[in-house]
């Protein structure tokens, strides 16, 4: 029987490095098919912790482009070929994502003629394709499962997406950065689980009132393109999911524990809440 698993491999928010949370990314698994979406820093390391063979993915998801979610792109690519990757590994996401892949391999072109002669393997190149898309809608089907995107308001990004992964025994879905959407909850609607980021507004809030212009830029830049861990409930609810996991927390240090995230979820949704956390298997 099919079975469909989802593994939380990065759960922090944000660019900056944190020891207890991984960068964000999250590998559906269908069967022995890995579907990675998104791929922030650590994201090798993390697929090997997770028992994910690197040289497994085939697929990879990136929601948008910013720094937390991609700056792991071209180790993955490298991480995978080096460790065995036989068959073309697609990347699919918004633009410009073929123009970065382009200048990953420019920038590594030396390393990479090099490790392919002294190896003899398959030129990376080769072995890599770029799906890039620019509308909402099916992005990838196969025997095993259908991946649809849905565009997601998360200013001053365009080209933001959630995704959808329909298999044969349940349906994940992964919000990306989202400001609140009412488009996501129609995208969600029926779901087995959804995966959505939080923030913490108390937190905001503290990060608002710092007399540095920085801190309160920040915080209305994530109060206008973020969702609250309250308003994910909400979101939650309307969708008539089974399961919300929270994830991409801001903060995401350990200032704000996991039973205040759960509570304030459940405020508004009645459904099975999972507070992430790295490697967690859902």
């Amino acid at each position: 029987m099919t079975r469909t698993r989802l593994v939380l491999l990065g759960t922090n928010g944000g660019p900056v490095v944190r020891l207890n949370r991984a960068s964000p990314a999250q590998v559906v698994l269908v069967d022995a098919a890995a579907y990675l979406v998104d791929c922030g820093e650590g994201v090798v390391r993390q697929l090997v912790a997770a028992g994910v063979a690197p040289a497994s993915v085939r697929h990879l998801f990136i929601t948008h482009h910013h720094a937390d979610h991609n700056i792991g792109y071209g180790g993955l690519l490298m991480g995978a070929w080096v460790s065995g990757l036989d068959g073309v590994l697609t990347a699919h996401g918004p633009p410009p994502l073929a123009s970065m892949t382009e200048a990953f391999f420019a920038m590594n072109d030396f390393d990479l003629r090099m490790r392919a002669s002294s190896t003899g393997r398959t030129a990376l190149a080769d072995l890599v394709a770029v799906d890039e898309f620019v509308d909402p809608g099916v992005v990838f089907e196969d025997p095993r499962v259908t991946v649809t995107a849905a565009r997601v308001p998360h200013p001053p990004i365009h080209q933001a997406y959630a995704f959808r992964f329909d298999g044969p025994d349940r349906s994940i879905v992964i919000s990306g950065d989202t400001a609140r959407s009412d488009e996501l909850v129609a995208f969600a609607r029926g779901a087995d689980v959804l995966v959505h980021e939080v923030y913490y507004p108390p937190a905001i809030a503290q990060m608002a009132a710092l007399d540095m212009r920085c801190a309160s830029t920040l915080a209305e830049h994530i109060v206008a393109c973020h969702t609250s861990v309250d308003e994910v409930g909400e979101i939650a609810a309307a969708a008539g999911v089974a399961t919300l996991v929270l994830s991409h927390f801001v903060p995401g240090d350990a200032s704000v524990p996991d039973e205040v995230w759960a509570e304030r979820a459940r405020r508004r949704f009645g459904g099975q809440v999972i507070v992430g956390r790295d490697l967690l298997e859902v």
